[in-house]
């Protein structure tokens, strides 16, 4: 046990854990922050990330955006959105949408380094090694969807299996990516090209693969070469993909922790909210907790310790409809578009044509997804 007590222990020190860390540290809170299970995948870490406006600005406060490596950062300027029909498309431009960029794809690995760097000079923050007993008032559980912690508080994990498996990888491609994601909603599957400068600048792309979890696992048995020519089939024939990394995988669910705080104790990230990768929205809503929980303990009363109950309350109150809203959007376009009945898959490819000609809409859809 250590002798020190913390007004905060953050449990988990992946992104979210990191940042949340940082942030409250420039509060002047003292922190614990307390890796509790092996973090990094398997193999070679292929993780990117979309950020929205909110997120980089939280990092660029954190200042470590800044930080990050030049190619570790990709801009996403245009999104190319296609249906399973003949002109079934959906455009978003950075330069309609009044924005300086859509998002950013983020490499996660150099993201996570730089957050650990910041950690380290940290004035207020502490690591604690894995198994240590902590003292402190609030305990902040970021430890993802698996967390054992808000097991231990007797929290349930509402969960939604989707029979579908994730495939990642990098790629590199003929042509330039000019900052332009493209996208792929289909039955049964939604594909994922999102624009970024590693390991080749301005001609690899972070693929995101979301497939039923059958045909995901006949597609990673492949050899590489076949691997790309299934891909390459899937985009069109086109595009001149090939792999540039191992290729990685993950079963994909919808989960939601019945709460999110209790007497000392909060949830944040996946350990209390769990989307499909479709929107691009996980770590995003994961951020955006962050940003509510310091924003909360920024303005408690004087008198109230982080670990009060009432205080915790407030940032529950204030993440649970943006969460459940963002978690009941992806959710639904996930369910109309994973049905193949004849008579939605023309609803659903109209829809696509005909949002994109609904500059409104398009203009809120986008609003919602910056974060703003």
């Amino acid at each position: 046990m250590t002798t020190e007590r913390f007004d905060v222990h953050v449990r988990g020190a992946g992104i979210v854990g990191r940042a949340l860390a940082l942030s409250l540290a420039r509060q002047g809170l003292r922190i614990a922050l307390q890796e509790t299970a092996p973090a990094a995948p398997r193999g070679e870490d292929v993780r990117a990330y979309a950020l929205n406006a909110a997120s980089v600005g939280l990092l660029e406060t954190l200042r470590v955006w800044a930080a990050l490596p030049k190619d570790a950062a990709t801009a996403v300027y245009d999104m190319h959105v296609m249906g399973d029909m003949p002109g079934a498309a959906l455009d978003f431009s950075a330069y309609t949408q009044r924005v300086r960029e859509l998002a950013w794809i983020v490499d996660a690995p150099a993201l996570e380094a730089e957050l650990g760097n910041a950690v380290r000079f940290a004035p207020h923050v502490s690591e604690i090694p894995a198994g240590a007993e902590v003292q402190a008032s609030l305990t902040a559980v970021a430890e993802g969807k698996a967390s054992a912690t808000r097991e231990a508080f007797g929290v349930g994990f509402e969960r939604f299996d989707y029979g579908q498996t994730a495939i990642a990888a990098r790629l590199t491609a003929a042509e330039p990516h000019q900052g332009r994601a493209l996208q792929w909603f289909r039955s049964p599957d939604v594909l994922a090209l999102l624009p970024f400068d590693r390991p080749q600048p301005t001609r690899s792309y972070a693929l995101v693969w979301s497939l039923p979890s059958a045909r995901a696992q006949e597609l990673l048995a492949l050899q590489a070469p076949a691997f790309e020519q299934a891909l390459n089939d899937a985009c069109g024939g086109a595009m001149g993909l090939a792999l540039a990394s191992e290729r990685a995988a993950w079963p994909l669910s919808q989960a939601r922790a019945e709460r999110w705080c209790g007497p000392g104790w909060v949830l944040v990230g996946d350990a209390a909210h769990v989307v499909h990768p479709l929107a691009g929205q996980g770590l995003n809503l994961g951020l955006g907790d962050v940003l509510a929980l310091s924003r909360v303990l920024a303005g408690r009363e004087g008198w109230r310790s982080p670990g009060d109950e009432k205080l915790l309350r407030r940032y529950a109150r204030e993440r649970d409809m943006p969460t459940r809203e963002m978690g009941r959007m992806i959710d639904g376009l996930w369910q109309l578009f994973a049905s193949d009945a004849p008579a939605l898959r023309e609803l659903r490819n109209r829809g696509l044509a005909l949002l994109d000609h609904v500059s409104p809409l398009k203009r809120w859809l986008t609003t919602r997804a910056l974060g703003n």
